[in-house]
């Protein structure tokens, strides 16, 4: 007849312990509030003090650390640096048991609770939810944290819902708010309302006039580094992009262009440039310009036909006479022995049913008519400058202005 013997288990199912070592449990916590305002501040106190007081108080536990985030939402761990080094020091062996107020405080996103929960209790890492009274490592706990973390997801949602539809609501009916920490001419007024900075206003009006003098973003930019202006956040470099969303904000003439961007999904927090997926709302003169709106308009238009991308010294010089259209760099046979550089109208074919009909050039047709027209300017100095001469004469209307405050003068 067979003989059959039982040998004990001397591990426990998710501990390298055995079951005859008696040692104390390695206990940590984690308190969590998700905003800055005074009321969740002593929450968070509270929590900490409470939980450093509950480990210590059991003579089975060994009291690790409090690990904390204050001020993060809770709807995904990946910025989260409190709870993340809580994980790290979990899974290398600093810990066995984790004690938190709530699955909702642990993680509001369904897949980032289980997904940890479980890598932890294959580390022989428990977990424990005390207001649901969850124990992780209990055969129910991992239903029950589904269906928790799930409630508290959907809340997240709910909330995120409310709070875009308020949002909405502010914009339809014209309600600017604007970032005034972060932008550069604008306080926050009395009212609410965007009030300008004299300061920064000034800073405002000398990117402008810098670029109508022809200047690029990337010129200004290093215009303004070398006088030692600041930026709004009193960096002393400036960035080519900062001036060119100055040039481009429609805020500076004194409209508003509501929800330019929106939140595609509430867990992420990731946001996108608004093409039309959601309705814009635009105001006018809502709050006192900086700069007038038709030198604004015409700032726009000059960028708009601006080429983009400066391809040589005769990049936005050379104007087809057919169209209007600026002439641009193009490579032929780039792969082959016979590549070549021409230049032909960025308009040629653009529009397929009237394409321009302007030729292309090549860059030595080019520079050989700029210095012959160069030559031809130098031959005829004399004459062009009399002609300049005769013109500033023609337009000089100093003497005009004189006698009309000598007018104006005599009939105060």
């Amino acid at each position: 007849m067979k003989k059959i013997t039982t040998i004990p288990a001397t591990k426990t199912k998710y501990s390298s312990k055995t079951n005859t070592q008696v040692a104390k449990r390695k206990v940590a916590g984690y308190a969590r509030v998700s905003t800055d305002s005074d009321e969740q501040f002593t929450s968070y106190e509270a929590q900490v003090d409470y939980y450093t007081e509950f480990i210590n108080g059991r003579a089975d536990w060994e009291f690790v650390k409090i690990y904390t985030d204050e001020g993060i939402s809770g709807t995904n761990t990946k910025r989260r640096e409190g709870f993340n080094a809580m994980i790290k020091d979990a899974l290398d062996g600093k810990i066995d048991l984790i004690i938190t107020k709530s699955v909702s405080r642990f993680a509001r996103n369904t897949v980032d609770s289980l997904t940890t929960v479980r890598n932890l209790k294959d580390a022989g890492v428990e977990v424990y939810f005390e207001k649901e009274n969850i124990w992780t490592f209990d055969s129910k706990g991992e239903l029950l944290i589904t269906i928790m973390s799930s409630l508290a997801q959907e809340e997240s949602r709910s909330i995120s819902e409310n709070v875009t539809w308020g949002h909405r609501k502010r914009f339809s009916d014209g309600k600017v708010s604007m970032p005034f920490g972060n932008f550069l001419g604008y306080d926050k007024g009395p009212d609410g309302n965007p009030a300008i900075n004299k300061e920064e206003a000034k800073t405002v009006r000398k990117i402008y006039q810098y670029f109508l003098e022809g200047n690029s973003p990337y010129r200004i930019a290093k215009m303004l580094t070398e006088e030692g202006i600041l930026t709004v956040q009193k960096k002393k470099k400036w960035a080519p992009n900062t001036v060119r969303s100055i040039l481009t904000n429609e805020k500076y003439k004194g409209d508003a262009l509501l929800q330019k961007s929106f939140t595609v999904n509430f867990l992420t927090k990731e946001k996108k440039i608004n093409e039309g997926e959601v309705p814009q709302y635009y105001v006018e003169r809502n709050h006192e310009p900086i700069i007038e709106p038709a030198v604004w308009d015409f700032v726009q238009s000059l960028i708009e036909n601006k080429p983009k991308y400066n391809n040589g010294i005769f990049s936005s010089k050379i104007t087809c006479g057919f169209c209007g259209g600026f002439f641009g760099a193009k490579t032929w046979h780039s792969n082959s022995k016979y590549k070549r550089k021409v230049w032909q109208c960025n308009r040629k074919y653009k529009d397929k049913d009237h394409p321009c009909k302007t030729t292309h050039l090549t860059e030595e047709e080019i520079k050989t008519a700029f210095i012959q027209s160069l030559n031809n300017l130098i031959k005829n100095k004399d004459s062009i400058l009399g002609d300049l001469a005769l013109i500033e004469d023609v337009f000089n209307t100093k003497e005009l202005y004189e006698k009309l405050d000598f007018t104006i003068s005599n009939m105060n």
